[in-house]
């Protein structure tokens, strides 16, 4: 698989697959058997809706621009204010030992430090100070690339491999005073279910709970996962409410916040975390311009992922 071209690359760029063009609707009856009602049709956002933000909730720094960066634009060409919302801090070990490892064993020569080489000395143990800061520096360089009008960052330390039920209690806690705080705006999260890890499927168990207690009511789902699952690209949007086709211009933007994990710079505290953590979420997602929009399942399950 190519790598993502760098910042500062102009090779010409090969596109993706033709878009699916559906937008379906999942029934509701499943939802409100399981005690979840669901208020609208899924549809683009509309310019009536401007004053109240769409919030938008990343798990990690990296998948706001995986999976969720073309519903981010759709929602800003609609006159919508977008909220960004980091919910954890993203400690990692194994990425710390990537970054001190010297010649790159992980990309080769596709890394982008000078001479494919880093040999930080970051610290290895959790909290991981070195990683969660340059991870969220790309997060932040992300989120400029993507022109959202908030970047909220709920530092939550990434428990949910651990002390799952608590973790999914915190981000509860959090989501439901953002609710509080702003009457009437939508709500989109990882769909967990299907990314099947810990901290995205804690982060759907938290919207869950929340619809169900009436909480919430506007709520979508983005599968983030769904380029690395699926490396066919015809497979990826099976079973969606909604398979958003980007325009080219904001994919052209959605590429940007990509790039922003695939830096080196160290004067802003960019070390390509995201590309060296993730690369074939990043070269999928830049290459298919469709995001893939759910609603919960009839059948969902809260509880950590299978």
């Amino acid at each position: 698989m190519s790598a993502l071209p760098q910042p500062q690359s102009r090779s010409p760029f090969r596109s993706g697959p033709a878009a699916l063009s559906r937008r379906s609707v999942l029934t509701t009856a499943g939802l409100v058997a399981a005690g979840v009602a669901l208020d609208s049709a899924l549809a683009a956002p509309s310019a009536s809706a401007a004053t109240t933000p769409a919030i938008f909730y990343s798990p990690h720094q990296d998948d706001e621009a995986i999976g969720l960066a073309g519903s981010i634009l759709e929602h800003k060409a609609a006159g919508r204010p977008v909220y960004l919302v980091l919910v954890s801090r993203g400690e990692n070990g194994d990425l710390a030992a990537i970054m001190n490892q010297g010649a790159c064993r992980t990309l080769g020569d596709r890394c982008s430090a000078p001479g494919h080489t880093h040999d930080l000395g970051w610290q290895e143990t959790w909290p991981t100070p070195e990683v969660v800061s340059g991870r969220t520096a790309e997060f932040k360089a992300s989120a400029k690339a993507l022109g959202v009008d908030k970047v909220i960052n709920f530092d939550l330390s990434d428990e949910a491999f651990g002390d799952y039920d608590g973790f999914v209690k915190k981000v509860m806690a959090k989501v439901r005073a953002l609710a509080q705080q702003y009457p009437g705006a939508s709500h989109k999260f990882a769909a967990g279910w299907l990314d099947k890890t810990a901290t995205h499927k804690a982060c759907s168990d938290a919207a869950y709970w929340l619809m169900k207690n009436g909480e919430l009511t506007d709520v979508r789902f983005n599968h983030i996962y769904a380029y690395q699952q699926f490396p066919n690209p015809a497979d990826r949007g099976r079973g969606a409410a909604y398979v958003l086709d980007i325009p080219a211009a904001q994919m052209a933007k959605k590429r940007a916040a990509i790039l922003a994990y695939n830096t080196w710079d160290p004067s802003r505290n960019l070390y390509t975390l995201g590309y060296h953590s993730v690369p074939t979420w990043l070269e999928q997602a830049y290459a298919d311009p469709r995001e893939f929009v759910y609603t919960l399942p009839s059948g969902y399950k809260p509880g950590p992922a299978a």
